[in-house]
C-alpha cells in the first residue's frame, strides 16, 4: 500500500530536451516482456507516481498461465498496462496509445487480444535485429514490418545496449531504465519516480536502490536524445482533490488492509493463484495489530482451520480461488449447517479445474451459491471496485457475526492485480469485531434459540459458563442434539433460509446509472462496473435510451429489481463467465445456456433477462460493451426484440 497526498501537476517535472509536451486528458500504456523482466514492477511503479501526481490510474497485469514460459514466444508474454487520466479511472479501457516491448515476439498475443489500433507508438529493443541466430534476426525483420504494415508506429531502440553502460546484466534493470524513459516522455516528477524506486527495492540495501536510481536516470535521459515527442497528463481538477489523502493499493492489498481494519485476527489459506499475494501482505504487516496468517497444508485445512477459530469466538477469514473453493465446499456447508460465523474470499479466475489461473472471470457464482449438497443458504456479495475490496471485507465480518452465518465476498484477479488510487479510509470502531463474550450464559438457552420471525439465534462462546453444546454438522434441533425426525429437519431448513430473507428485508433497492427507464438496462455485477457505466455513458451521450444497474447482494438479492426490470424494454446481464451464442449451431431457446447472473436473476424475478457474456480471459473493455449496446438496440429497434 502507498499513501498518497494527491496534487501537482506535469509542469513539476521537466520533460527533457526542452521539448513541449502534448497535454493529453488521458492515455494507455503497456509494457511487454518475456516473464521474469520486471515489466510489471516498472508498471506498477509508473501507476503509483501517477497517483501521486493527482492522476485517475487503473493497471492491469498481463501474466502468462506458465510460471517460466518459453522466452520469445506470444504464449509468454508478460507486462502490465496502466491507464491514467485526468479524471477517475475504473477499469482498463479500450486500445492502448504507446506500449514498450522487450522483443517482437509478445507484440503477437496482444495484437490478438486488440490491445493496439492504428496509430500505436511501439517503442521496441532493437537487438534481436543483430542477433546472431540467423531465425530470431528473420523473425524480427518480419515482425516489424508486419507492424508497421498494420499501422503501429515502430520506433527501433538499443534499450539494452543503452543499460549495458550501467550493468552488466540488463535482464534485471532494463524494467527501470524504462521507467525512466516513461517518465521523461510522460513528463512525470523525477524525485517521486526515485522515491518510489526506493521503496521498491527497501530490503536489497542501498547500492540495489543507487543502481536503480541510475538506471531510472539514464532511461530519462535516453528518451530525451531518442524521442522526439513529449506529453502531459495534467492531474484531476483541484476541487476533486482538495483535501482528500489518497491510499494507492491493489484488491489483495484492499483485501488485507479490510481484514485487518474489521477486527478479524487470524487468516487461514493455502496458496493460490491470484489469491496468495494478499496473504503475502498480511504476511508482512498482520502481527502489527495482534493477527496471525496460518498457511495451512491444503485448502481444507485451510478453512477447518478458520472455521475452528471462529467457533472459539472470533469470526476468522479463509481467502482462496476457484479450485480452492472446490475444495472448500464441504467445510463451507458445515459453517452454514453449525451456523458459525466465516468470511470467504474467493478471488476469482478462469476455469473449470485448473482452468486460466493467471487469467480473469466470474465463473464461481453458481457454485458459491448452490455447491454443496442440500440446502445451504449463505450470504454472498461481490466488490466492484479496489476500494469495495477493503470495505466489503469489513461488512462481511459485521454479517458473518450478525447472521450467525458464513458470508462469502467474491472478487476477480482482475481487482485483485489492479491498482487504482481511493480515499483514505477513516477508521472507525465500530468496524471492529467485539471482544469475545464470556458472560455466563443462561441454561435455559439453547445453543439455537432461534427466533421463528428472523430465524436468529444467539451464539453461545466456548468458555462461556454454561454454554457448552456440542458442534455437529448432522441434522440436530435446537439443543444442537443430533435428530432425524422430519419435523426438527424442516424447522431447522427454515430457520437458516429465514436469515437471508431478515437480511434482505434491510437492503435497499439498487440504484440505476442513466435514466430510470428506457429500451435497454445493462446489469453487472464485480469488477465489470466501470467498463459497464463508461459503455452507458457513450451510448447515452449518442442519445441511446441505454442504463445500468450493478449488484452487489447476490444472496440475497437487493430487492425492487422486478419493478425496475419493468421500466425498460430489455434487461441483458454483461458478464465474465460463459453463456452460448443464441446463433450458435444446435443453440435454441430451449437449449441455450445463459451467464450465470441472468441464470440467477430469470429463476428469482421470472423476467425474460437476457444475457452477453465472453471469456477471453481479459477484463471486459468499454468499447466492446459499447458495440454490443449499439448492436442489441438496433435488434430492438428493427425486430421489437434482442
Amino acid at each position: 500500500m502507498t499513501t498518497v497526498t494527491q496534487g501537482g501537476s506535469a509542469a513539476e517535472a521537466h520533460a527533457g530536451a526542452g521539448r513541449e509536451a502534448k497535454i493529453l486528458k488521458e492515455h494507455i500504456v503497456e509494457i511487454v516482456s518475456d516473464s521474469g523482466e520486471g515489466a510489471q514492477k516498472c508498471g506498477q511503479t509508473f501507476g503509483t507516481v501517477s497517483a501521486k501526481m493527482g492522476n485517475g490510474v487503473w493497471t492491469v497485469e498481463i501474466i502468462p498461465a506458465e510460471i517460466q514460459p518459453p522466452a520469445r514466444s506470444p504464449a509468454g508474454a508478460s507486462g502490465i498496462r496502466i491507464r491514467f487520466a485526468s479524471h477517475p479511472v475504473t477499469n482498463m479501457g479500450d486500445e492502448a496509445d504507446l506500449v514498450v516491448a522487450f522483443n517482437e515476439q509478445v507484440l503477437y498475443s496482444r495484437i490478438a487480444n486488440g490491445a493496439y489500433r492504428k496509430g500505436t507508438l511501439v517503442l521496441l529493443e532493437d537487438k534481436w535485429r543483430e542477433d546472431p541466430v540467423p531465425e530470431i534476426r528473420e523473425q524480427y525483420a518480419k515482425a516489424v514490418a508486419e507492424f508497421r504494415a498494420n499501422g503501429l508506429i515502430v520506433h527501433e531502440l538499443p534499450i539494452e545496449q543503452a543499460c549495458l553502460g550501467i550493468t552488466e546484466n540488463p535482464r534485471r534493470g532494463k524494467n527501470m531504465f524504462v521507467l525512466g524513459m516513461l517518465c521523461a516522455l510522460y513528463s512525470r516528477d523525477l524525485e517521486r519516480a526515485k522515491d518510489e524506486i526506493a521503496i521498491a527495492f527497501k530490503r536489497k540495501g542501498a547500492e540495489v536502490i543507487g543502481l536503480n536510481h541510475r538506471l531510472f536516470e539514464a532511461g530519462h535521459a535516453f528518451a530525451a536524445e531518442q524521442l522526439d515527442f513529449r506529453y502531459a497528463v495534467p492531474s484531476q481538477p483541484e476541487e476533486a482533490l482538495a483535501g482528500k489523502r489518497f491510499i494507492v493499493t491493489n484488491g489483495n492489498q484492499a483485501v488485507a488492509l479490510g481484514v485487518m481494519a474489521s477486527g478479524m485476527e487470524l487468516v487461514s489459506m493455502y496458496p493460490i493463484t491470484p489469491a496468495t499475494s494478499a496473504s503475502h501482505y498480511l504476511a508482512e504487516i498482520y502481527h502489527q495489530v495482534g493477527g496471525f496468517v496460518h498457511q495451512a497444508e491444503d485448502e481444507i485445512a485451510a478453512i477447518g482451520f478458520a472455521i475452528g477459530a471462529s467457533f472459539a469466538g472470533k469470526t476468522a477469514c479463509t481467502i482462496t480461488s476457484g479450485p480452492g473453493l472446490a475444495l472448500k465446499t464441504e467445510m463451507l456447508a458445515l459453517a452454514v449447517m453449525a451456523e458459525v460465523p466465516l468470511v470467504l474470499v474467493d478471488v476469482q479466475r478462469g476455469g473449470p479445474s485448473t482452468g486460466l489461473p493467471t487469467k480473469v472471470e466470474q465463473g464461481d457464482l453458481l457454485a458459491v451459491l448452490y455447491g454443496e449438497p442440500g440446502d445451504a443458504p449463505k450470504v454472498v456479495i461481490a466488490a466492484a471496485t479496489i476500494e469495495e475490496c477493503l470495505h466489503f471485507v469489513i461488512m462481511a465480518r459485521r454479517l458473518a457475526d450478525a447472521f450467525r452465518t458464513p458470508v462469502v465476498l467474491l472478487t476477480d484477479a482482475n481487482l485483485a492485480t489492479g491498482v487504482q488510487p481511493y480515499p483514505r479510509p477513516e477508521p472507525s470502531l465500530d468496524w471492529l469485531a467485539p471482544p469475545v463474550d464470556q458472560s455466563d450464559w443462561s441454561e435455559e438457552v439453547p445453543p439455537y434459540d432461534w427466533d421463528p420471525r428472523t430465524g436468529l439465534s444467539p451464539r453461545p462462546i466456548p468458555g462461556m459458563p454454561g454454554g457448552q453444546y456440542i458442534l455437529t454438522g448432522l441434522a440436530h434441533t435446537a439443543q444442537s442434539k443430533v435428530a432425524y425426525d422430519s419435523d426438527s429437519n424442516q424447522l431447522s431448513s427454515e430457520m437458516r433460509s429465514r436469515k437471508l430473507a431478515a437480511l434482505a428485508s434491510t437492503l435497499k433497492p439498487p440504484s440505476v446509472h442513466g435514466g430510470e427507464d428506457g429500451d435497454l438496462l445493462l446489469v453487472g455485477w464485480g469488477s465489470t462496473l466501470g467498463a459497464i457505466d463508461e459503455a452507458v455513458d457513450r451510448a447515452r451521450a449518442e442519445g441511446l435510451a441505454v442504463s445500468s444497474l450493478h449488484l452487489r447482494f447476490l444472496s440475497p438479492l437487493e430487492p425492487g429489481l422486478k419493478e425496475i426490470f419493468g421500466r425498460f424494454r430489455r434487461v441483458m446481464t454483461v458478464e465474465i463467465n460463459y453463456s452460448d451464442d443464441p446463433k450458435a449451431p444446435l443453440i435454441t431457446d430451449d437449449t441455450r445456456r445463459y451467464a450465470q447472473l441472468a441464470m440467477l436473476l430469470r429463476s428469482q424475478t421470472l423476467v425474460d433477462v437476457d444475457c452477453w457474456s465472453v471469456v477471453y480471459g481479459h477484463p471486459l473493455q468499454p468499447g466492446m460493451i459499447h458495440g454490443v449496446i449499439r448492436e442489441r438496440l438496433a435488434a430492438i429497434r428493427n425486430g421489437g426484440d434482442a
